[in-house]
């Protein structure tokens, strides 16, 4: 059977652009709020991811980490991303949702019971962060068997063979992170730079879907449109914070920044 994840890439390849990949915190603002965004995130973008909040990401810059650490205040655990997940797949506006975090709430929280309890929630796909292969080997199998995604992530100084390996043991969508950096950086490098490593990547399996993500903006994501799909996150996290900054409602202000940003791949 096809997953949603797959089908979101045909929909878009259909339509003759990338994939629109968010990011947003689980609990940020509220709880209340990181549900009403999902939704609002959801008229424009093809696929979700949704960050747990972890107090010491080793992956995610100061935009994140500002929602990170609202979302710790709010109390935000496991629990409560799960079920974030499940009233947004059980809405109207369900969006394949891919949950990005860190092994060690995995491991605390304990392996077959995060995979049993994100398979109820229907999540669809699962970013561990700092699990990479081939130690992530088993786990990602374990994923499969639950029909969850296990994305590999892949970076611009991984090695030839490696990338291989990686791509060849990967479930339906590879992340490509476009630069040595921490999200949310400026993109130090150049979008010609970008396409060249990405179509190394697309020769070696080009039936993959890659996307690609760190250092998107509104100004870079229309010079990348060559992607299966482009993730921003950092972005919306600011703009959020800056709503929050002015008092304004960061739901709708959101789902106008994902309105634009999904105009400029159109």
């Amino acid at each position: 059977m096809i997953s949603s994840i797959s089908k979101a890439f045909n929909s878009a390849k259909k339509e003759g652009r990338p994939a629109l990949l968010t990011y947003t915190v689980a609990g940020d603002n509220t709880k209340k709020n990181s549900l009403e965004i999902l939704k609002s995130i959801s008229k424009y973008a093809d696929i979700c991811e949704l960050g747990f909040p972890h107090n010491t990401p080793i992956a995610d810059g100061g935009q994140i980490q500002t929602c990170s650490y609202r979302a710790i205040k709010n109390g935000t655990k496991i629990k409560d991303v799960l079920k974030i997940v499940k009233d947004f797949k059980n809405s109207k506006f369900s969006k394949p949702v891919i949950l990005m975090g860190y092994f060690n709430m995995v491991l605390q929280y304990g392996q077959n019971k995060f995979l049993n309890d994100c398979k109820k929630s229907k999540v669809d796909g699962l970013i561990i962060v700092d699990l990479p292969w081939p130690e992530n080997k088993k786990f990602a199998n374990n994923c499969r068997k639950k029909s969850i995604s296990f994305v590999q992530l892949i970076s611009p100084t991984t090695s030839k063979n490696r990338l291989k390996s990686i791509i060849k043991d990967s479930h339906n969508m590879i992340y490509y992170i476009s630069m040595l950096s921490t999200t949310g950086g400026m993109l130090k490098v150049s979008p010609s730079e970008i396409m060249l490593k990405y179509k190394k990547i697309k020769r070696i399996n080009s039936k993959k879907n890659c996307v690609i993500g760190f250092g998107i903006t509104e100004k870079s994501i229309s010079n990348l449109t060559f992607a299966d799909g482009l993730v921003v996150g950092s972005a919306i996290c600011k703009e959020i914070t800056n709503c929050l900054n002015k008092r304004q409602n960061p739901v709708t202000k959101v789902g106008n920044m994902v309105r634009k940003l999904k105009n400029k791949i159109l």
